[in-house]
């Protein structure tokens, strides 16, 4: 593995992991923001942006994309998140310099006013799908209520009113002010020579102009709220709980993803054994979300709506146990062993290390070598999970439920 990194003029950041042993590359573009960066008005922007950036170009239309994607054979797509919009490719070596021209080209899309109006439909036919989901409102919820005023509360959609009444113009800003190069990683992963992908970003982005894009990351604290939201058709109950956790900036964020594994991995965890291996609940989960100067454990549950109670107090205890100062070396271990083996077979291919490589890049500005992230967990003792769980405890916790039952309580 040979790491590089160098920035052209205009800002942009070029980073790249080169692997002569893969058989394949990937590239992508690490936009620097996201919902958390939308005002109230805009709500749902940057979402709908990532849509129209594949809408066409001043040099391809929507079906050109489409169309020079597939000639060879690359594998495309995008997502947008609270902090990032990621856009990546994959493709063989010899076919990057035409699958980066494509990617390269729709990060400077025309955003015609007659593809906005139609895209509109469909960001407000997604946002009715998600609203038709059980747990994709008490998820938005659960994040609304907790995290309160703080923008890592707001929906990365939208609404169907902010959205309704966003025009093209506002988009365009938006475009403006948070796509400059300045606020933008490129990176690589797999095999491909350095000095050809520079050449391609100098080629390709080294026009692009902007200035700095800034973030008020202020770091927020959990409001411990509850809510019982009624859904008298759902055939089950859905209850998510948030509370606190170590933010991205942070070491102890491979702490909180070993203590997520223990307590509520999908399986083997204690949650597992305590509600699922019994037939108490059909899905319980604890998973750690890490922001820019921010994270949370997320609690998902999901059962009859008669055992909502029970379970929510199930839930408690196995938290209150693990509070108490009973966690094993062996838990730790499995755990350490669960996410090893998940990180080692994602880095195998350039995809995986594409994602670590430019979001390590975006927030820490550091290169972490797979071997590294390896060692940071392998160093987790029991003393740090009880330092963490001591700092950022995970009762109380915020709690929204939604269901056919609106009798549920925190647990006592």
């Amino acid at each position: 593995m040979r790491f590089h990194h160098t920035v052209l003029e205009n800002g942009l950041q070029i980073i790249a992991e080169l692997n002569d042993q893969a058989r394949s590359v990937a590239a992508g573009f690490f936009v620097k923001t996201g919902s958390r960066d939308e005002s109230k008005e805009v709500a749902g922007v940057s979402h709908f942006l990532e849509h129209m950036v594949f809408k066409g170009t001043p040099r391809r239309d929507a079906l050109a994309v489409n169309r020079d994607f597939d000639r060879v054979g690359a594998k495309h797509n995008a997502q947008t998140s609270e902090e990032d919009t990621f856009y990546h490719v994959t493709c063989l070596p010899e076919y990057l310099p035409q699958a980066f021209d494509v990617l390269s080209d729709i990060l400077r899309p025309t955003l015609r006013e007659v593809d906005f109006d139609t895209e509109k439909k469909v960001i407000i036919e997604e946002i009715r799908m998600y609203l038709d989901n059980p747990m994709s409102v008490a998820f938005e919820a659960a994040k609304a209520a907790h995290f309160g005023r703080h923008p890592l509360g707001q929906s990365i959609l939208g609404t169907v009113e902010s959205i309704s009444g966003l025009k093209v113009e506002q988009m365009r800003d938006y475009f403006a002010r948070r796509y400059s190069p300045a606020n933008i990683v490129l990176a690589f992963a797999g095999k491909t020579d350095w000095d050809q992908v520079v050449a391609l970003a100098r080629s390709h982005c080294g026009h692009w102009t902007g200035g700095e894009a800034s973030r008020q990351a202020v770091a927020p604290r959990g409001t411990g709220a509850f809510q019982a939201l009624l859904r008298s058709d759902d055939q089950q109950q859905t209850i998510i709980g948030v509370a606190d956790a170590p933010p991205l900036e942070s070491d102890d964020r491979y702490v909180a993803q070993l203590l997520s594994t223990i307590l509520g991995d999908h399986t083997g965890s204690r949650l597992y054994w305590a509600l699922i291996d019994p037939g108490y609940a059909d899905g319980v989960e604890t998973t750690y979300q890490d922001y820019n100067q921010a994270g949370a454990y997320f609690t998902f549950l999901s059962c009859e709506p008669g055992a909502t109670q029970a379970n929510l107090g199930r839930v408690a205890e196995v938290y209150r146990e693990a509070l108490a100062d009973d966690l094993t070396v062996q838990e730790l271990t499995q755990a350490q062993n669960k996410v090893l083996a998940r990180s080692v077979l994602r880095s195998e291919r350039p995809m995986g290390r594409l994602v670590s490589l430019g979001f390590h890049w975006t927030y820490r500005h550091e290169y972490l070598p797979i071997a590294d992230e390896l060692e940071k967990f392998s160093r987790v003792t029991l003393d740090d999970l009880r330092r963490v769980l001591d700092r950022w405890p995970l009762l109380p916790m915020t709690i929204v439920s939604v269901g056919p039952t609106t009798d549920v309580h925190p647990p006592r």
